[in-house]
């Protein structure tokens, strides 16, 4: 089959899955849904078994501009295949935060570019592509099981850095990326607390200077959301 028809072939399957009532549940999550068919994510999965490492049909699935297609555009892309232009295009699309999520954790992490990209992106200005820095990061301080620690030491500094980012959708992907890289080992663990801990800081100093500082605001919920986790039981127990 072609690239162009097998395009056909899953859209056409897409769109016989369509589901309002799904589509109604997605958007009560903050899901962007003007494109969106509402296929669940295990459907996207099932699918996607069946187009692995289909870089021509990625590409397609993308271009359609629908939210389904974009999941699975990022399931069945081979990462070998991905160029860091295809990362900054597609980076620059994200307008939905499980679009960013999923694509992040399912290809780009798996790329070359990966930790670069999470340097460059921490420092953009555009909400979702920040969100996808640290995104990425999460998804490699769980599923890039051979990097040593020093590959996450530099990301424990970018996120305090962007602590201070007061947007939802960046400071959520900024402590998920501190709660990630605590829980990979003592030693990141150890690392971690000390970032969160020295953010915390710096967000009570805020706070003495501007009770309304949203930076301050921002750095005491990822500090103390980090803290709780990385100090409960569990996460100790587990290290």
């Amino acid at each position: 089959m072609t690239t162009a028809e097998r395009l056909r072939a899953v859209m056409d399957e897409l769109a016989g899955m369509a589901s309002e009532a799904n589509r109604a549940g997605m958007a009560r999550y903050g899901i962007k849904t003007d494109d969106a068919f509402g296929v669940p994510v295990p459907e996207l999965r099932r699918i996607a078994k069946g187009h692995r490492r289909d870089h021509e049909l990625a590409l397609a699935l993308w271009q359609t501009g629908s939210h389904e297609a974009r999941l699975l555009a990022g399931m069945v892309d081979d990462p070998a295949q991905v160029t860091e232009e295809q990362m900054e295009s597609w980076a620059g699309d994200f307008d939905s935060w499980d679009v960013c999520d999923q694509v992040t954790s399912n290809l780009f992490d798996k790329t070359p570019f990966a930790y670069d990209k999470v340097a460059e992106w921490s420092g953009r200005e555009d909400e979702w592509v920040k969100r996808a820095a640290f995104a990425t990061a999460a998804a490699l301080a769980v599923q890039d099981k051979k990097a040593a620690d020093e590959r996450f030491v530099p990301i424990l500094a970018l996120v305090r850095r962007e602590a201070g980012d007061d947007r939802n959708f960046v400071k959520k992907a900024v402590n998920w990326a501190l709660r990630n890289i605590g829980k990979r080992n003592a030693a990141l663990h150890a690392a971690a607390i000390e970032t969160a801990t020295a953010i915390l800081a710096e967000a009570d100093a805020r706070a003495a200077a501007d009770r309304r500082d949203p930076a301050a605001r921002s750095g005491r919920w990822i500090a103390r959301d980090a803290l709780r986790e990385l100090r409960s039981e569990k996460v100790l127990r587990r290290l």
